[in-house]
């Protein structure tokens, strides 16, 4: 006996909102015909799956286990159908990359590559410094103070970090010298949070004993917080080089603190097969390992 898809489908969105009017309207069907095609099911499986209320539903405890067992294989199969209706469409690359590297070097340059290549659509996916990479992209972009552990990986260039603030508290600051941090709140990102006290130690900076050190989860916000004027910045270069020709930042101090962060392109499969995707990362590398290394 054939068990149909559709009620395994209808099964599967019921068991996870335990409703039969709410699956109804995820699936576009009528409750009524949720209802049936899960009957159905019931009658060729031959046990009962939910405990049916007058207002609400819930699962039986074969009904538990029959929806953990199946529902990963009906993900698996839509997974599947999506992917091959892809395959027959545009291809689309799903590269995943940190949010501040994506708005400040990767989006401005962006516009070349959809110039040339109008028929390779893009899903960018972005994520904040320091947080996991996603083997579910095509391609990722990920700052690592040492060569990420894959297998495949491209490096891109390396980063510095330069202290940094606004206008107004420079012009404040600026004859302080390095007093300057004994007074003012330093601002880091906290995947740094020893980055201050590094800086200081590797420029002879003695008996440095921060005011206050504040820390953000994304480096968008420690540029905006020196930008506002809330203290001085570990700012990076070369992706921030914006804030500073367009005068939202200064350098308060020439001195700079190099460390071995890196960004590495990271290809999550072979490309040897795939013009579009061999295509694609060429670009990067030639766009930015060329340009900053």
């Amino acid at each position: 006996m054939q068990t149909p898809i559709r009620g395994l489908r209808s099964f599967c969105v019921a068991a996870k909102c335990l409703s039969f009017k709410h699956a109804a309207s995820q699936l576009f069907l009528t409750p009524s015909a949720v209802s049936h095609q899960i009957k159905q099911l019931e009658t060729q499986l031959g046990f009962t799956l939910f405990k049916r209320g007058t207002r609400s539903i819930e699962l039986t405890t074969a009904g538990k286990q029959f929806y953990q067992s199946v529902q990963p294989l009906i993900y698996q199969l839509e997974s599947t159908i999506s992917e091959f209706t892809d395959k027959q469409q545009n291809k689309t690359i799903v590269i995943r990359l940190p949010e501040f590297f994506a708005s400040e070097l990767f989006i401005p340059r962006l516009s070349e590559w959809s110039a040339s290549n109008p028929d390779i659509n893009l899903q960018l996916e972005t994520m904040k410094t320091g947080s996991e990479h996603s083997y579910a992209a095509d391609l990722s972009i990920v700052l690592a103070n040492g060569k990420p552990n894959a297998s495949i990986v491209h490096e891109l260039f390396p980063i510095r970090y330069v202290p940094a603030c606004n206008k107004t508290l420079y012009k404040k600051l600026k004859h302080q010298e390095f007093n300057a941090l004994k007074s003012t709140p330093l601002i880091l990102h906290r995947s740094r949070p020893w980055s201050w006290h590094q800086w200081a130690d590797n420029n002879g900076v003695d008996d440095f004993d921060p005011k206050q050190i504040i820390q953000f989860d994304s480096m968008f916000g420690v540029a905006r917080a020196a930008q506002q004027g809330m203290g001085i910045a570990l700012i990076p270069l070369p992706m921030s080089t914006t804030w500073f020709s367009e005068q939202l930042l200064v350098r308060l101090f020439d001195e700079e603190l190099n460390t071995r962060d890196r960004y590495y392109l990271i290809q999550h499969e072979n490309l040897d097969n795939n013009e579009e995707l061999t295509r694609f990362a060429d670009w990067i590398k030639s766009m930015f390992a060329s340009t900053f290394l």
